[in-house]
């Protein structure tokens, strides 16, 4: 996919007819509609700058009536490895484990690298098709690669820097000793535009969680990065691997609020007193799990996570490429999906589920209050064919307009 809106305005503009939400409707103090009004909004240096009674007269960019919403957020995903742009290839059934996958990956690597920058654009032209213009995005550190998906990922983002922006997790998909990656995971470490150090299922691929995990937390602490691990592993292995990080930002204060797990499949094993003792320990700890939503079957103790204060973040993961055959890119899609799995179908439960695209940003609070936008908040914001936030999510309303730091972008 192209880049599907084109640059309508950028540096300090206006809008008009812009539809915000103002508050419930209540019937028996239950809620039962979402009220909105039209509103002038004013754009300047990224930033909104001032939010007016509407002007319908003024010489300012029709919004057209319009639902304004906080532009989209994907917290996981893999922007350097997609078979987005090529021909279609489903998944193959040969190949069944993490490993199998590894000794793939070295195969073809080489290749896919060539048109490694132009696919990553693509992927991001379809996350924005949908809404979206941040991401966290893992990128491969491999002894295949070395440093290549990074300066390629990097080459894309700077392509598309008026648009999207990321930030980086350098992730050893092959294994920190299962391959030599040690020596390049320090190596990128050392980066400014590395955020956080990613790693992969300490025990099964690697053979150890303590000399994994301690690896991994020294390299973040050293460089002042946040974490970010892959954790597949059900079972003992993947609860232990779960406290031992936890056990270390609290050793470490300095990392909490910085270290998540994403996927935590274990979680999703768990009794429902268990899941409630690790939600605990996990909010005492600050760190977050980062799910992709939803996963083989599993399903992910996210109410009893966010009901004890568990950062929980949202992501595509893998969209259509060789270890998934599914993954849209459309996070509001992910807000429906768990919004259909733990049955939030209310008006207010589908209001309250927009958090998971937009990552705990909210036009009203849970009374009702407008507490979203306001004069200042960054202006990165879309435009939907929606009457409210409820029917965006049930819908998974259409996407009419960008705004990524002020620069506005309408569908052609």
């Amino acid at each position: 996919m192209q880049f599907p809106y084109q640059l309508t305005a950028k540096g300090k503009y206006s809008l008009k007819n812009v539809r915000l939400e103002t508050g419930f409707d209540y019937e028996n103090e239950e809620v039962i509609g979402t009220k909105t009004a039209l509103f002038s909004i004013e754009i300047e240096e990224g930033e909104i700058k001032t939010i007016k009674v509407n002007d319908p007269s003024s010489d300012a960019i029709d919004a057209k009536g319009y639902l304004m919403l906080p532009a989209f957020r994907d917290m996981h995903i893999h922007l350097d490895k997609t078979l987005y742009g090529l021909p279609w290839q489903a998944l193959s059934p040969k190949r069944r484990t993490v490993k199998d996958m590894i000794a793939y990956e070295q195969e073809i690597i080489p290749e896919l690298l060539k048109t490694s920058v132009g696919r990553a654009e693509q992927l991001i032209s379809l996350q924005q098709h949908y809404g979206t213009h941040f991401a966290r995005t893992h990128f491969n550190i491999d002894p295949t690669s070395g440093l290549q998906s990074l300066e390629h990922l990097e080459q894309a983002l700077q392509n598309k820097k008026d648009s999207f922006k990321a930030e980086l997790v350098a992730f050893p998909q092959h294994g920190v000793y299962y391959t030599a990656s040690a020596p390049l995971m320090k190596e990128a470490a050392k980066l400014k535009s590395v955020g956080f150090i990613g790693g992969l299922d300490p025990l099964s691929i690697d053979g150890s969680i303590e000399k994994v995990m301690d690896f991994t937390v020294q390299l973040a602490l050293d460089h002042h990065k946040g974490i970010d691990i892959h954790l597949h592993e059900a079972g003992e292995s993947g609860m232990k691997t779960i406290n031992y990080l936890i056990d270390k930002a609290i050793e470490n204060p300095v990392l909490q609020g910085k270290v998540f797990v994403s996927h935590a499949f274990a979680l999703a094993h768990l009794s429902q007193k268990e899941a409630e003792q690790i939600a605990v320990r996990l909010a005492i700890g600050k760190v977050g799990i980062a799910s992709s939503v939803p996963f083989k079957g599993t399903i992910m103790p996210i109410p009893t996570l966010k009901k004890y204060g568990v950062k929980v973040l949202i992501g595509n993961d893998n969209v259509q490429d060789y270890w998934s055959t599914f993954g849209s890119g459309n996070m509001l899609q992910k807000a429906n999906l768990i919004a259909e799995l733990y049955g939030y179908a209310t008006e207010f439960a589908l209001s309250r589920a927009l958090e998971f695209a937009t990552q705990s940003i909210l036009p009203l609070d849970g009374k009702g209050n407008q507490q979203w936008p306001k004069a200042g908040d960054e202006a990165a914001i879309v435009l939907t064919d929606a009457s409210c936030s409820a029917e965006a999510v049930s819908r998974i309303s259409t996407i009419e307009a960008l705004m990524h730091d002020g620069n506005l972008f309408w569908r052609h």
